[in-house]
């Protein structure tokens, strides 16, 4: 059994599951991905997110809003905290910082600073997206104190040594589909060292499809591909990436 740590499920093309919201989740569910999380990457689409997966048995959401979204509705403290009741809502994010397309803008550092405060305040761990951005996002971390709740670093990327600092916060580590792409040598090696009780797998879908699908619209359906390539790399097998992932994501999520 699988447990999809991080996907966008009301992102998802539904043209290719007969406009059927509930066929995607029935051939999700056909995988043997039995548990997911619908990751939230704004305030405007949440509401809409929310209708979708709040009757649907084992998959949970988030609430916040990413970084790359600058246009986004901006988010208070008490807005994330008023959503983060919600029966479903299991954390705050997808927040972090992403210096890929920009120089590193305060608006980020500050709007990461904001889904920080609301987590500690209702105490729910944070799903992080971090990319190029190692020192701010670890030392914003710290500064703010975020070891108190704990949480994600989704899709990870970066280097070890940033995946053990993380891990030293109270943080898991979550691979994506990016692991079974032929030039991720990097990540496959940062992921043969992160530890079983801090390994989580994600499909990120409806990007990052993994190999052979690569390029392809990607759905939880997936996630056994994840986990085959880290029972490779880590010399093990697939039933037991499916159980430690599994249990780390409900330690996590506190299921």
């Amino acid at each position: 059994m699988f447990f999809d740590s991080h996907c966008h499920l009301d992102r998802i093309d539904l043209a290719e599951f007969n406009h059927d919201f509930d066929h995607l989740l029935k051939l999700t569910r056909e995988q043997q991905v039995t548990e997911m999380v619908c990751i939230s990457v704004n305030l405007e689409s949440f509401d809409a997110m929310y209708r979708k997966i709040e009757h649907q048995s084992g998959v949970y959401t988030t609430v916040g809003v990413h970084p790359d979204y600058q246009d986004a509705q901006e988010p208070t403290v008490k807005a994330l905290v008023e959503l983060s009741s919600k029966d479903k809502v299991v954390a705050i994010g997808e927040t972090g910082l992403d210096y890929f397309h920009t120089d590193g803008p305060e608006w980020q550092r500050k709007r990461f600073r904001t889904h920080i405060e609301a987590a500690l305040e209702v105490d729910k761990p944070l799903v992080i997206h971090t990319r190029q951005a190692k020192k701010d996002t670890i030392d914003i971390l710290k500064e703010q104190q975020a070891d108190k709740v704990g949480g994600v670093m989704h899709c990870f990327t970066e280097d070890w040594g940033m995946a053990k600092q993380a891990i030293d916060l109270g943080f898991y580590i979550s691979i994506s589909g990016i692991v079974t792409f032929k030039q991720a040598d990097n990540v496959r090696e940062m992921a043969s060292k992160i530890p079983d009780d801090r390994l989580l797998i994600e499909t990120d879908s409806p990007w990052l499809a993994p190999a052979p699908y690569r390029g392809k619209s990607n759905y939880p359906g997936h996630i056994h591909l994840v986990a085959e390539k880290l029972a490779e790399i880590r010399h093990t097998d697939i039933e037991t990436i499916a159980a430690i992932t599994t249990k780390n994501a409900r330690e996590l999520y506190r299921l």
